[in-house]
């Protein structure tokens, strides 16, 4: 029987998917670091509060307070954070905690500026883009314990080389 084409090709398919996820990660972050993007992100945490439950209202004026000290600093922070994250995933290197720490980073980003993808209403028609991102990080995790390590990758190398290395990119 001949063997499935996913099958077959499942290593480059899982390369490929993680490498194009890397991509939209580093574009991201470098649109971070233009001008005048800290006065943009305030506004955004700002107007994330519009419109959503009175219950939330605390946790929206709290980080747009929190963030607007030093907003400079919070969009360099969340830019490199998003590079970092964006070579990790490309390079294929730790993997295991590049796709942690990219779920974190992914429903912080969904929690606060995205205003957790509200107000909901019937005009609503988005959910926000950090969710969805956290959910594709879940679905690396889960194919990259299904699959077994990553050939395609610098953990693979380093694996071969670092006994301990697995820990840090592996899901086993």
């Amino acid at each position: 029987m001949a063997e499935h084409w996913f099958h077959k090709y499942r290593e480059e398919l899982k390369t490929f998917m993680r490498v194009i996820f890397g991509m939209v990660w580093l574009i991201d972050g470098m649109f971070k670091f233009q001008a005048g993007e800290a006065d943009v992100f305030v506004q955004l945490i700002q107007s994330a509060g519009t419109g959503q439950p009175s219950w939330l209202l605390p946790w929206f004026n709290f980080w747009a307070t929190y963030v607007a000290q030093n907003p400079a600093f919070w969009v360099n922070f969340i830019g490199t954070c998003e590079v970092l994250l964006g070579l990790a995933l490309i390079f294929g290197f730790i993997r295991k905690i590049s796709y942690i720490m990219g779920t974190l980073l992914s429903l912080f980003i969904w929690a606060i500026p995205e205003g957790l993808g509200g107000p909901y209403g019937p005009s609503s028609t988005d959910i926000g883009t950090g969710i969805i991102y956290a959910l594709v990080f879940l679905a690396l995790m889960i194919i990259n314990a299904g699959y077994g390590p990553s050939k395609l990758s610098i953990d693979y190398w380093l694996e071969k080389h670092i006994k301990w290395w697995d820990r840090l990119a592996e899901f086993k």
